[in-house]
């Protein structure tokens, strides 16, 4: 059994949503060697750091019961396609302002049919205002007065954001300067030996 469907056991996710993940994967290495979306040494690595990873708050994420998510700066699409395969009773708005990322999302969109995801090529600072009930992201950028700014700006007023962070010590020195009721809940990626977390900002 490879990782992929181990991971998918091991987090308590519909194996069927598999097929969807495999083609995810496969376009992923089509046009990663010339749009550069991931760091990755081979499958495995892009299974257990990207898509495992983006997985790993799937359950947290379906509890809430908001259906109206925000991925900024998606990039490749993680978190939030993983994401969408995986919870079909939300809707994703992934927003990424490079030309070339978002065309290779509009191309995943096409190819796997996501009926539950949108594709925003443009800034976040100017995407609709007071729409998400979530915002997630993975690398976006630092938690930051400035860019918690551009985050509440699209949320609705009992809307959350939910980061993926790495180290707590370094959580709590990005978080020192933001002004927010804020939350450190640990994650475990399968497979992936490192400190994983998100943090929610009410």
């Amino acid at each position: 059994m490879d990782k992929l469907t181990k991971g998918i056991e091991r987090l308590g996710i519909d194996k069927r949503i598999l097929p969807l993940l495999k083609k995810y994967i496969e376009e992923i290495e089509l046009f990663n060697p010339v749009y550069k979306l991931i760091r990755a040494r081979g499958r495995d690595e892009l299974v257990v750091k990207h898509i495992l990873d983006s997985l790993s708050g799937a359950t947290l994420i379906s509890h809430y019961s908001g259906s109206l998510i925000a991925d900024l700066g998606s990039g490749a699409g993680l978190p939030g396609i993983p994401l969408a395969i995986a919870l079909a009773d939300k809707m994703f708005t992934l927003i990424e302002r490079n030309g070339r990322r978002a065309g290779f999302l509009r191309d995943v969109q096409a190819v796997l049919r996501l009926p539950n995801v949108v594709i925003e090529e443009r800034e976040a600072e100017i995407s609709t205002p007071g729409v998400f009930d979530i915002v997630t992201f993975r690398a976006f950028s630092p938690i930051c007065p400035e860019s918690l700014k551009i985050m509440r700006r699209l949320l609705k007023p009992c809307g959350i954001v939910m980061a993926y962070k790495g180290r707590r010590d370094v959580i709590f020195n990005e978080m020192s300067a933001v002004e927010a009721e804020w939350e450190i809940i640990p994650i475990q990626p399968p497979f992936l030996n490192e400190e994983r977390h998100i943090v929610l900002i009410k």
